[in-house]
């Protein structure tokens, strides 16, 4: 009986390792996906619309209506633009980066003068640029971000119109100067490739501009304050 119990023991330590290299291999779980990176630079593309509203006021030395508004413009048009700039990320997802753009426009608006009602008073906006910083804080492949900077437009002005008898035509032009804010929202599609949706606020100030003479050797200056809001998507392509 012994010999029998015996036996039958080898031949169970014979056929554990047997029946164990017959069962399956679990496979490892697979190795979870890197987080994506902000850091590295960009150029991409956007368009969009802009709404502006440019408030005239007489500066004319010696007029009797120095000091009085003119109205108001409502300029309101499409853009469409490039940018680029670069950005980097720190460890636990916070980002800060510079970013330059610019984009081309054709707003234009017009009023009718309410100091002389034979006038009509047209500005027209025919570019747009800043260089902003930013800072925001990236969710793995979104980014949400703050924007703060300089900025620079072109513009033209014109006052056309008769007045007892005698044709006006007469304009003006500038690039000025201002500062811009804005709050926006970036996707990373692939590793190379992202999209934006963003909001900027333009403030511009009041600068005075000298008309050019009208045909009677008369120069009118006339203070413009101006204020814009930006709205625009785009695709940015990265290199990390």
């Amino acid at each position: 009986m012994k010999k029998i119990a015996l036996a039958a023991l080898g031949l169970g330590a014979l056929a554990g390792p047997a029946f164990a290299a017959d069962m399956p291999v679990k496979a490892p779980p697979p190795a979870p996906a890197p987080a994506y990176s902000w850091t590295g630079c960009y150029i991409g593309g956007h368009f969009g619309g802009l709404w502006a509203d440019k408030e005239w006021t007489n500066r004319t030395p010696g007029s009797t209506f120095n000091g009085q508004s003119r109205g108001d413009n409502n300029v309101d048009s499409w853009l469409a633009g490039v940018q680029a700039g670069c950005d980097y990320e720190f460890s636990g997802g916070y980002l800060v980066g510079v970013q330059g753009d610019y984009a081309w426009t054709n707003g234009t608006g017009s009023h009718t003068d309410p100091i002389t009602p034979a006038y009509t008073d047209s500005a027209n906006i025919k570019s747009l640029a800043s260089v902003t910083g930013r800072a925001g804080y990236a969710w793995n492949r979104f980014l949400g971000y703050v924007k703060g900077g300089g900025a620079w437009e072109r513009d033209d002005y014109r006052i056309t119109g008769t007045l007892v008898g005698v044709a006006v035509d007469v304009s003006a032009d500038e690039t000025r100067s201002g500062w811009t804010a804005g709050v926006g929202g970036e996707y990373a599609f692939t590793n190379f490739l992202s999209g934006f949706v963003e909001y900027d606020y333009y403030d511009f100030g009041t600068r005075d501009l000298t008309f050019s003479p009208d045909s009677l050797g008369r120069i009118q200056i006339v203070g413009i304050r101006e204020t814009k809001s930006v709205v625009k998507a785009g695709l940015n392509w990265r290199f990390h």
